[in-house]
């Protein structure tokens, strides 16, 4: 009902509205009859707009949220950027109380220079001081949300959030807005009707705070006893609808309602059940997906005394968390109540799994299959199964899976005690204990199923079986396994009052053995290829001979079976055959080491050498000759460094020349998988200088060896040191001149003695005794 005289005035219908058409159309009929309307009632009443509280963590998400769009986790990253700059008090905070020994006055006079809230700022100070109004919440840890420091260098969603933060704490240290409300009261053949008139007297704390707004309304003037006829009266049809998805800030009003989570922890909620695609957003609205939907199907079918898609227990269980702080409950007796029922909750979801497997089958459209277990290498269960022996404590080690599920390593289980652990590289993506040992390092010792991406020992099989014992080393240094002590056939450290020794035994083949030598793939070069070393030459029956059978499948470095090709070009290597990437994508390449026209080649200097040093101790880089000439496309390896070079030059199919291998003692290649050092050349094995006869010569390779490491190591430090003190020489002159002196001496001594050393014991024969004569 409508009357217009100045102004038109609406009176509302006291019943609102009704669900019957025809009894509202019989209404309106009686109501036209006799239109007059009287006035009964005028009410005029002083009314005021509450100021907003001091801000807290969930009131300062869902505003941000609903007004400047921002959502809750954004919204925390940024409150807590602004904290540690100084801008902001602690964002993360449920008190709505501001401490009597906090200083308002001087928060508010910090903003009195500011262009936009700067006026409304002083404007408080000459009305009296800051005088907020207080909540009921404190955390007793850290004061409401407010301004700490002025800034005017914000930009972007900063500088939105940081004037919200001002603006409201402005705002809740005013005054409320004050108005003038007229309720009118009229009837018409008794049915009643109001209308209601607001006068805005003061806006106060509304002229800041621009994220609320409070709107007047005028109406005409009646008195008690007026009687008029109404300018319209009609009946409007309307439909009732659903209620509008939730919106983040009335997600969070609802978590912060029923329990869920705490004023710190809405927002990852939130963010959680977004990543796990749970539900999902359409503009600002949350819509629930399938599987969040399945879930809760799920749950609910399960018949649960308290469900699990219901917020009671998790609200209950941060209620006790409240009661333990405040004193009112003891923390064991929580912890031992809550471990008990979720305890019962989850035994009696596992045992109805299916019912949940159902339900989404039903969402997703997707009907779960039965899947055979793999075997998994864990701790605990019928799975677990030992590894090896730990070499300190002669505990079992076993392979684990790394914390964060990529990945696996080898560990003692006499942890903590025992702390040894080995961490495979990244290129391990599977570790399994077959049933096999490794017949070197001893029943203790089971072999090892590794599966690789990408391989790094090319042209063997992925996966492939190995042993980490210590009888290969360069699979232990592949895999970055060092796992201490290790003593021959993987036997522990012997215990205190040991009577005997266990007597020597004659090494074994190993059960499972490489036919070809293991290469190690090395990084990729600067022209883009595989530079390997030259296979070992195998005599073959035939000519021709068919790919590798399914154990011996040369992998490439994209982890697939590679192609095996032959060269049909005119040339040296016309006819020979060699494995490529089938995808042409890695730029795999390798001569087959079974056929015949690869034996042909050109001699080396050995099989097994993959690192070259040059002269300066350093990795010697492969490059190719592009000149055109005889030697276009052979490969030679030479000095990195291009300013001051050693002039280091060697062939790649051609052996080491003398002068090099005088000047380049650090070269040493990595040994092929049980080849030990042997080369491909016709030395023989070394003599025993005292028996004359051949045996284990390890004792003196293992001294040499370790001469060789410490010799190059004193020189190549000691040429360091020299550099640094020649530097510090010229610089300072001669105030460094008797430290110099004094240091080259020394330095010279030092490695000349090391030199002599190394000299006798590489000399010929002298210095090699067999393990029977040492």
């Amino acid at each position: 009902m409508n009357h217009t005289l100045k102004l038109t005035t609406e009176f509302l219908w006291k019943r609102e509205r009704l669900f019957d058409k025809n009894s509202c159309e019989a209404i309106l009929d009686h109501l036209k009859e006799n239109p007059l309307a009287t006035i009964e009632s005028v009410e005029s009443k002083a009314k005021s707009k509450w100021r907003p509280l001091p801000l807290d963590t969930v009131e300062m998400e869902k505003t941000i949220s609903k007004k400047l769009r921002i959502n809750a986790k954004d919204t925390m990253k940024i409150a807590e950027k602004l904290y540690t700059q100084g801008y902001i008090s602690y964002p993360r905070t449920e008190t709505n109380i501001f401490p009597k020994e906090l200083n308002l006055t001087s928060l508010v006079e910090q903003q009195q220079n500011d262009n936009q809230w700067g006026p409304f700022a002083r404007r408080i100070m000459t009305e009296g001081g800051p005088t907020p109004r207080q909540g009921r919440k404190s955390d007793q840890a850290h004061p409401p949300i407010h301004p700490t420091k002025y800034a005017d260098n914000l930009q972007g969603n900063e500088k939105r959030v940081y004037e919200y933060v001002v603006r409201h704490f402005l705002a809740c240290v005013h005054k409320d807005a004050q108005g003038f409300e007229t309720v009118v009261h009229a009837d018409i053949s008794g049915e009643k009707f109001t209308a209601k008139g607001l006068i805005i007297l003061e806006k106060n704390y509304l002229d800041v705070y621009v994220y609320e707004h409070w709107n007047g309304k005028e109406i005409n003037n009646y008195e008690r006893g007026d009687t008029f006829n109404p300018t319209t009266l009609e009946m409007v049809e309307s439909q009732t609808g659903p209620p509008k998805l939730l919106t983040e800030a009335d997600l969070i009003a609802l978590m912060e309602k029923h329990g869920i989570g705490t004023d710190a922890t809405h927002a990852d909620h939130i963010d959680t059940i977004k990543s796990r695609e749970y539900v999902g957003l359409h503009d600002i609205y949350f819509v629930p997906g399938n599987l969040g939907m399945g879930l809760v199907e799920g749950y609910n079918n399960i018949g649960l005394e308290i469900s699990l898609a219901k917020p009671t227990l998790r609200a209950d269980f941060e209620n006790d968390l409240k009661l333990i702080c405040e004193g009112h409950k003891d923390a064991e007796v929580v912890r031992r109540e809550q471990i008990a029922r979720y305890k019962a909750m989850f035994q009696t979801v596992a045992e109805k799994m299916r019912l949940i497997d159902a339900t989404l089958a039903n969402r997703l459209d997707d009907r779960p299959e039965n899947v055979p277990d793999e075997p998994n290498v864990s701790v605990g269960g019928d799975d677990f199964r030992p590894a090896l022996k730990c070499p300190r404590c002669g505990n079992d080690m076993i392979i684990k899976t790394k914390k964060d599920g990529v990945g696996k390593y080898l560990t003692c289980l006499g942890y903590p005690d025992c702390k040894n652990t080995s961490w495979f590289p990244n290129f391990v993506k599977n570790v399994e204990v077959t049933d096999q040992h490794c017949q070197e390092c001893g029943p203790d010792c089971k072999l090892l199923k590794f599966t690789f991406r990408p391989n790094p020992f090319l042209g063997e099989p992925n996966p492939n079986v190995l042993c980490v014992g210590g009888c290969d080393e360069n699979v232990n240094e592949t895999l970055d396994v060092n796992l201490g002590n290790r003593r021959a056939n993987n036997e522990v450290a012997p215990t205190r009052n040991v009577a005997s020794q266990r007597a020597p035994q004659t090494q074994t083949p190993r059960a499972v053995q490489a036919t070809t030598p293991r290469v190690i793939a090395a990084p990729p070069q600067a022209n883009n290829q595989n530079h390997l070393p030259p296979p070992v030459a195998r005599s073959t029956n035939s000519g021709n001979r068919p790919a590798a059978n399914a154990d011996e499948d040369v992998v490439c470095q994209c982890d697939q079976t590679a192609v095996l090709l032959t060269v049909r070009k005119d040339g040296p290597n016309k006819g020979k055959q060699f494995y490529k990437c089938a995808q042409s994508v890695c730029n795999f390449f390798l001569w087959d080491p079974h056929d015949a026209a690869n034996a042909v080649a050109r001699p080396v200097a050995t099989t097994d050498t993959v690192d070259v040093q040059c002269r300066c101790n350093e990795k010697a880089p492969i490059r190719t000759v592009n000149k055109e000439g005889p030697n276009k496309g052979r490969q030679f390896y030479c000095c990195p460094n291009m300013q001051n070079s050693c002039n280091f030059f060697q062939w790649i199919d051609e052996p080491a020349s003398e002068e090099n291998e005088n000047l380049n003692w650090s070269f040493r290649g990595k040994t092929s998988r049980g080849q030990g050092r042997k080369t491909q050349g016709t030395r023989g094995k070394r003599k025993c200088s005292k028996c004359g006869q051949e045996g284990n010569m390890s004792a003196f390779f293992n001294r040499a060896s370790s001469f060789y490491s410490f010799f190059f190591r004193s020189y190549k430090k000691s040429l360091s040191q020299l550099r640094r003190c020649l530097n510090l020489f010229i610089k300072e002159k001669y105030i460094y001149l008797f430290i110099f002196i004094d240091f080259f001496i020394v330095n010279f001594l030092y490695v000349s003695y090391s030199f002599s050393i190394a000299l006798q014991l590489v000399s010929k024969n002298k210095l090699a005794i067999c393990e029977c004569c040492k």
